[in-house]
Formats: C-alpha cells, structure tokens, sequence
C-alpha cells in the first residue's frame, strides 16, 4: 500500500511488468532516471481478490505499475528488483474501518509468504515544513504521533479512532498517507503477531518518520534510526509487515486523483 495511488476504487496491479511511474517534481534528474523493473505477480492480484470477498477488487492490467512511493524504498531493500511487486490502491471513498478491516483480511496471505508493506507518513503535513526544524517535530505532531504510537502497540483495532483526536486535521490534512497505516493496524489486530517501533523521529516539523514492524525483530529503542526526511524523491516506510518465509510478492498501495503527496 503506496500513499500515492489513491483513487476512488479498491484495486491490484494485475500486469506482468509493473512500469516504474515518477510521480513527483522538483527533484535531482537523478531520481527520474529511476528505474525499479521488478516483475508483477498476476496470479497473486487473484489471490488478493479471493481472500478479501465478498469485498470487490477490480484489477489493473495498464493505466499503474510501481509509483515512487513504493519503489523509492524497495530499491534499498531489494535492489536487485527479483521479487514480484503488486500493488493494492487506496480507496478514496471509503471510511477508516473499511480499510482497516481490510487489512486484517489480507492476514492469510502473510501466511503464504506474502511481505506486506505501507508506505506513507502517520503525520503528514507539507505546508507546515519549516527548515530550521530539520530533526524535530512540532507540538502537535508529537502529541499526535505519540497518540498513534499508543494505539498501534496497545490496541490497533482502534487506530480509526484517530481521526477524532484534536490534532488530527493538523496531522492528517489529507488522509492518503495515513491510511496505509491502517493495514498494518488490521493485520495485528487480526493477530498476525506483535508489532514494535523499527524507525523513530520527526522531519521538518510537520513530517513524522515513525515506522512500524509486525512479527519481527525490531532493535531496541537505542538503536532505532532516526531518519530525517531527504530529498529523495519518496516518502519512508510507515508500516512493514514480515512474512513467514521468503516473500513471493507485495502488497502496497500508491495515490492518483485526490491532492496530496510527497512533492
């Protein structure tokens, strides 16, 4: 689940060779010469389609592929790009229980050796960047953040409760980079295991870089990373869910129509 293909259905890239999309501006030419040619997984788009009905999947075969929030970090964490890549949208229109609970039907594929990953920010605000705060968050992204924090250890089901907390519209001006946190939530709360804190921090004020690992081995807080954001042209990880064996495949998630967005 990428942050950056949002869009007013609930679909799987279904095409055997994902196209790397650069859906950003203002960057080095450099990550426009981005290339990440990992292989779709059709048969896997099918299986995505099972294990959630009778909730409808639609499948992708041209119009997406691998946007940069998905590719932006599996070029790190598999460069080699040999591990099918299938990508789940965001939908749109739906409510936050909608897709938490559609996350925790994805459970079975964790099972079969499927890596599920998110990727998007908890607290997302880019026109509250200031540069001076280059490491550090606001006052209401820490409260916000800490809040997610808590729910998330302790009780994911109730991470669609957020959205009633007092800092939520400040946090979460748009909700695409939000929700794929809630897949996570799912997943755990359908008890697919513990899920721990693997990066801690905040960027520019408005941006926290919190990431989250479900059934793995996180480092202690000590050792965490604190990652500030970089002109990268991607946006980090926010949740990572780790499979059983190796991966065959991912799910993950990007935008398309409604504003928002790592620029």
């Amino acid at each position: 689940m990428s942050a950056h293909w949002y869009i007013n259905a609930t679909a799987v890239t279904a095409m055997p060779r994902p196209k790397t999309i650069h859906d950003f501006f203002g960057f080095p030419p450099e990550l426009f010469d981005v290339r990440y040619d990992a292989p779709g997984l059709p048969e896997l788009a099918e299986e995505v389609s099972d294990v959630v009905a009778p909730t409808w999947v639609g499948s992708d075969v041209d119009s997406w592929g691998i946007d940069h929030g998905t590719w932006s970090v599996l070029v790190h964490a598999f460069p080699m790009a040999d591990i099918p890549v299938v990508q789940l949208a965001i939908n749109a229109t739906k409510p936050m229980d909608y897709h938490l609970e559609l996350g925790a039907k994805l459970a079975p594929l964790r099972d079969a050796g499927v890596l599920i990953l998110g990727s998007g920010n908890i607290v997302h605000n880019l026109a509250g960047m200031e540069p001076c705060r280059q490491h550090d968050g606001f006052d209401w992204a820490r409260r916000f953040d800490d809040a997610a924090k808590e729910l998330i250890l302790d009780d994911p089901a109730k991470a669609p409760q957020l959205a009633g907390h007092r800092d939520f519209g400040t946090a979460v001006p748009t909700p695409d980079h939000f929700i794929p946190m809630l897949y996570l939530a799912g997943l755990a709360g359908a008890g697919s295991g513990a899920t721990d804190v693997l990066v801690d921090g905040y960027a520019y004020g408005s941006l926290s870089m919190t990431s989250y690992l479900l059934d793995g081995d996180a480092p202690p807080p000590a050792r965490r990373l604190r990652t500030p954001m970089r002109r990268t042209g991607g946006c980090p990880i926010s949740t990572q869910s780790r499979p059983t064996s190796r991966p065959r495949g991912f799910g993950c998630q990007p935008r398309d129509r409604v504003p928002s967005g790592c620029h």
